[in-house]
């Protein structure tokens, strides 16, 4: 277990890392481009916005695994022992239950535009749709098709090639994302409950950064 979620968590980092990059390295040749080479990257902007919401999506369980989300612990400090951890429990369990639900909606908002059937109920899942209108043809603005991807004209397309790339492909980050944070939401769960860490968010880089400040001033003293 142990080493699948550290597999996992060097995908995400990897990744999350890649979209960084690339999003920089792209803004960057359409600036050249346009101010260099009076020209421009057509494809480039609508690119960028989907990198970024990539970027968002999958930054958000990874903050939850680092502990980086804001948060505000008051209440948390005042309490001690067992009214801490059951505090703790509470919010976690909150927390996996809006995962859930935005895992639903994101899996429902996404499927048919990869000729995937939606989760029938309103806020749980009942089951799939029986009926629904596949929307693998729907198409992005301006993002072209690489050649590569040409075999899922015949998958998602009735064989009638797509000109830019299918809105499925940079929509799936949806559904992914809302997976990993409730992956994440349950690990968080499981180091409470195993007396790991006594809240949800435990991040106090300020107080950190200041112990290492007055760490380093002592030294030089």
């Amino acid at each position: 277990m142990t080493n699948n979620h550290s597999f996992m968590d060097r995908i995400e980092e990897v990744l999350i890392a890649a979209i960084l990059g690339l999003m920089t390295a792209l803004t960057f040749a359409n600036v050249v481009a346009r101010y260099v080479f009076n020209s421009n990257i057509l494809w480039a902007l609508e690119m960028t916005v989907f990198m970024f919401a990539w970027l968002v999506l999958l930054g958000s369980s990874y903050a939850v695994k680092k502990h980086a989300h804001l948060g505000v612990d008051l209440v948390v400090n005042m309490l001690h022992g067992d009214a801490r951890k059951w505090l703790a429990l509470t919010a976690a369990a909150v927390c996996v239950a809006f995962s859930l639900l935005m895992l639903k909606g994101s899996w429902d908002y996404w499927a048919n535009f990869a000729n995937l059937p939606a989760t029938e109920g309103r806020w749980f899942p009942l089951g799939f749709e029986q009926d629904y209108r596949e929307k693998g043809w729907y198409e992005t603005n301006d993002v072209p098709m690489p050649g590569i991807l040409a075999w899922m004209a015949d998958t998602f397309n009735e064989g009638e090639a797509y000109e830019k790339i299918p809105r499925f492909l940079p929509y799936i980050v949806l559904p992914i994302s809302m997976a990993l944070l409730l992956l994440r939401f349950v690990q968080a769960t499981f180091s409470i409950l195993n007396g790991k860490t006594d809240r949800l968010v435990a991040s106090h880089e300020v107080e950190e950064e200041l112990a290492e400040i007055e760490a380093q001033n002592a030294e030089a003293k």
